[in-house]
């Protein structure tokens, strides 16, 4: 007569244990919780709105342009630049290239000349003829005005589409995040994050779309004139009351 062997233990940590492999996947699985910053709540929110609008009614982009593609080749040029120097290089720089195909079909080493001192020109001058020369070819000559067709522009992403979009042709599209709106963002508690995208994202939550363009716009001079980054002018800055920053200087 067969003997029976005894049934094996389970080791410890077996999948018959309870709450087996379904337990395990579930303390494996990454904490995805989303932080929202306090200071994003929307009477807080309208507060700042009002205090922009107290201060800078009337903000605007500070690159000077008279024509849509005017504007996207100041703003390719202003990566790692000021717009003060830009603008010193375009009152020249625009007299000389008048037109997307004076630019599309410019000498290159000319052009990395009369664009080197706002830095990176080889890059920029690539950038400027490859844009000019789709501009000509896909889209009629003229700056396009939906966010996935500008995209397509080589040397251009979110904040110069963003800039174009909003400035030129007054369309919403999303909220330009340069260096001014990243450290106003964190200093208001209005996003947490330091990637622009996300930042940008985060703002598009909560602030009014009727908004978005001259919020950036209003950011953009309030960075430079008071918050500035080394050291914040809080003592002449309206926002002081409602700011908790840990950076503030009083």
């Amino acid at each position: 007569m067969p003997v029976k062997k005894p049934k094996s233990k389970k080791p410890a940590g077996s999948h018959e244990k309870a709450g087996g492999p379904a337990r395990r996947a579930k303390r494996r699985a990454p904490h995805r919780a989303i932080v929202k910053a306090r200071g994003a709540r929307p009477e807080r929110v309208r507060a700042i709105l009002e205090k922009l609008d107290e201060a800078y009614p009337a903000a605007t982009c500070a690159l000077e342009h008279q024509t849509p593609f005017q504007l996207l080749v100041a703003t390719i040029l202003s990566a790692q630049c000021t717009d003060t120097r830009v603008n010193q290089v375009t009152r020249t720089l625009f007299p000389k290239y008048p037109t997307p195909e004076a630019f599309a079909y410019a000498n290159p080493r000319e052009l990395q000349q009369d664009i080197r001192s706002t830095g990176f020109f080889r890059n920029k001058t690539k950038s400027i003829i490859g844009a000019s020369r789709k501009i000509i070819e896909e889209f009629g000559g003229n700056v396009p005005r939906a966010m996935e067709e500008i995209l397509t522009l080589p040397g251009v992403a979110r904040k110069t589409a963003n800039v174009v979009l909003g400035t030129a042709y007054g369309i919403p599209s999303g909220i330009v995040v340069d260096t001014h709106v990243q450290r106003l963002s964190q200093r208001l508690d209005l996003s947490r994050n330091t990637d622009p995208k996300k930042i940008e994202q985060d703002l598009m939550q909560v602030i009014p779309q009727d908004k978005w363009i001259l919020f950036s716009h209003q950011l953009i001079w309030h960075g430079r004139r008071v918050c500035q980054a080394r050291k914040p002018r809080c003592a002449e800055c309206n926002l002081e009351q409602i700011c908790y920053s840990k950076e503030k200087t009083i």
